[in-house]
């Protein structure tokens, strides 16, 4: 499949690794952003393939808020061949962008200090 989409920062978790510093690794590897401040979870979305996709993978999305240094944005780059292209996206333009999970929602109306949220299931083709 060769189309493009946004994704968040994220990965697995290392045995014996705590979701912090998972969240704290990954976006070094992926954005080479140490966050400053780890919130979170905030929320959690689930990704479940249709039956008929025989090598999906259900995947449970953690969604954390994270703080950066300022200047972080200029300082975005990637260790991950996976990933093509990253930006800090301003909530305005979430509706612009094909993310995955679809979590533009959530993320516009995301203020901190929210209660946690389970955004349930969702799949998109």
């Amino acid at each position: 499949d060769e189309r493009s989409y946004w994704l968040l920062p994220g990965g697995g978790v290392d045995a014996g690794e705590q979701l912090e510093d998972a969240v704290r690794r990954e976006f070094a590897e992926e954005g080479a952003i140490v966050p400053s401040a780890v919130r979170g979870p905030v929320a959690m979305a689930e990704t479940i393939p249709p039956p008929h996709l025989a090598h999906g993978r259900h995947i449970l999305h953690m969604i954390f808020a994270i703080e950066a240094e300022a200047g972080a944005a200029e300082a975005l780059r990637s260790s991950d061949d996976a990933v093509i292209g990253h930006a800090f996206v301003d909530q305005r333009r979430l509706r612009d962008l094909d993310l995955r999970p679809p979590i533009h929602d959530f993320l516009a109306a995301y203020r901190p200090g929210d209660a946690f949220v389970s955004l349930g299931r969702m799949w998109t083709s």
